[in-house]
């Protein structure tokens, strides 16, 4: 699967993939704070969005309830890092 990494100046970073059955949907990582927006379609216009947002917290949450909190992520670039989640979850 590929996924798209778009930096947003000033913003973060926007990580897209298109699912198997067609779907676009990504996330919004922004640099302040930590937040996180799961964004997706709205509708058949392809430039029109929907978002919701979600703290730090809530994101690990939600990858915790989808089963990804053994997930490694590295950024690369000026502000490269790599981030491992605590063990046991």
């Amino acid at each position: 699967m590929d996924v798209e990494l778009t930096p947003l100046p000033g913003i973060g970073f926007r990580r897209m993939f298109t699912t198997d059955a067609g779907l676009r949907i990504g996330v919004v990582t922004h640099h302040a704070g930590g937040r996180r927006e799961l964004v997706y379609p709205d509708g058949d216009d392809p430039d029109a969005t929907r978002s919701i947002t979600l703290e730090r917290d809530e994101a690990v949450a939600l990858a915790g309830l989808l089963g990804l909190l053994d997930v490694t992520v590295t950024v690369t670039g000026p502000d490269a890092r790599t981030t491992t989640p605590p063990a046991g979850g």
